[in-house]
């Protein structure tokens, strides 16, 4: 097994671009296997994302509610949940929840993605200050075989959608560089994939389990995994950053987004 080598350097973010964030939270079970969702909230007012994409935000059995207190993060940050959750109290999507600040929903689409295992993407377009942007947040599975099934079937569904500038991100749950990784099929549209920092495990991390990926290519800018002194304790996966620069978009792209 291959793993990237050296310290990833970000570039330098564009003045003016939107903070972009991805975080696997965990459950909000920490590194220490102490449950406390206020270090999770503590990490995200750390983070002053724009547009913050998170896994496992909610309870995994059960009535699958939520874990975070939303009315005090919107106050403290200016986030708000888009709505994707099934169950009352529920965050997102197969525990995969959006968060938003300074935008507005424009469509949202509940993905569920094959495999041995139940998992699923949320499918968000939302009309920002800066621009029309689709955010895809998903969770791959375990096995190589079913992430490749996965990526196949995000790509089919993303073909089918009008052409506007799109994120894909999450907890991509592939280490493998090369050849071998279940996301070559992304490289077209959105590659590099593997130009990523390590997040996993969050006191150490060694692995790129989780991914900021665009399309059209070169919006992206000083992506970064978030290594605070409080996110290496509060989930086992550092959250990943990255700057988003729509201005930057193709006029093809922009046109279709206005």
């Amino acid at each position: 097994m291959r793993l990237p080598t050296g310290p990833f350097q970000p570039a330098e973010p564009p003045p003016g671009a939107l903070r972009i964030a991805t975080y696997n939270v965990h459950k909000c079970v920490g590194a220490d296997g102490r449950f406390d969702p206020g270090r999770i909230a503590a990490v995200i007012r750390e983070l002053d994302a724009d547009v913050l994409a998170l896994q496992e935000a909610d309870r995994r059995f059960g009535r699958r509610e939520g874990l975070l207190d939303l009315i005090a993060l919107e106050r403290d940050t200016g986030l708000q949940l888009v709505p994707l959750g099934m169950a009352a109290g529920g965050h997102g999507w197969h525990g995969n929840a959006l968060l938003v600040r300074n935008g507005r929903l424009v469509e949202a689409h509940r993905l569920r993605l094959p495999g041995g295992e139940p998992r699923g993407a949320a499918m968000v377009d939302l009309q920002l200050p800066a621009g029309r942007l689709r955010v895809v947040n998903a969770h791959l599975g375990l096995l190589r075989r079913h992430r490749a099934q996965q990526v196949a079937a995000l790509l089919e569904r993303l073909a089918q959608a009008e052409e506007v500038p799109t994120l894909l991100l999450g907890d991509l749950n592939e280490w493998r560089p090369g050849p071998r990784s279940s996301l070559r099929a992304l490289d077209r549209d959105f590659g590099p994939v593997d130009v990523t920092p390590a997040t996993f495990p969050a006191r150490l991390p060694i692995l790129s389990l989780d991914r900021i990926l665009c399309r059209p290519h070169g919006l992206l800018t000083g992506l970064a995994a978030h290594a605070s002194p409080l996110a290496r304790i509060a989930s086992d996966h550092l959250p990943l950053t990255a700057r988003l620069d729509l201005s930057a978009a193709p006029s093809s792209a922009m046109a279709a987004a206005a």
